[in-house]
């Protein structure tokens, strides 16, 4: 299926909720951070479409403007990709978790719980997986500062 098919597919069921974004000819669509658990399980079970691989969720501190995520998807039966990026707010960054559609997204949200401070709600064990857990800062943040972390790894 071509991109512009896989376009329209998604606009035509979620129009208000979903916008294109220029991704260097790669289809990307930006999406509402309150829709994306539902497009996510069309994304995954519509028998056109079928994106059963989360490849890889990250986050992106844009400073001011908040955090972006990004979600790369991939059908492995319809050999298509996919990427939604979601914008979520600096001062309150959370969104549902979409590790109900697809397992992959478990630790992927996890990860990124632990760099970025973004919860995500309803997750099944949203705790830290990288760092120690007295840690209380996110080192990927642009505002993170090294020497404001109330507890040192045992390893610095």
């Amino acid at each position: 299926m071509e991109k512009e098919e896989i376009k329209k597919l998604i606009l035509e069921r979620f129009p208000s909720d979903v916008s294109e974004v220029e991704n260097k000819g790669e289809l990307a669509l930006t999406v509402k951070k309150d829709k994306i658990v539902g497009l996510s399980s069309f994304l995954k079970n519509a028998d056109t479409l079928r994106f059963d691989a989360l490849m890889c969720l990250t986050a992106v501190d844009a400073g001011d403007n908040g955090f972006g995520l990004v979600y790369h998807l991939f059908s492995m039966q319809k050999r298509h990709k996919l990427t939604l990026k979601v914008a979520l707010d600096r001062d309150n960054p959370e969104i549902e978790s979409v590790s109900s559609v697809w397992k992959a997204a478990d630790w992927l949200e996890r990860e990124v719980f632990d760099m970025f401070g973004i919860k995500f709600l309803n997750h099944p064990d949203l705790r830290r997986i990288l760092l120690p857990d007295e840690w209380t800062a996110y080192p990927l943040r642009k505002d993170f500062v090294s020497d404001k972390v109330t507890k040192k790894p045992e390893y610095a």
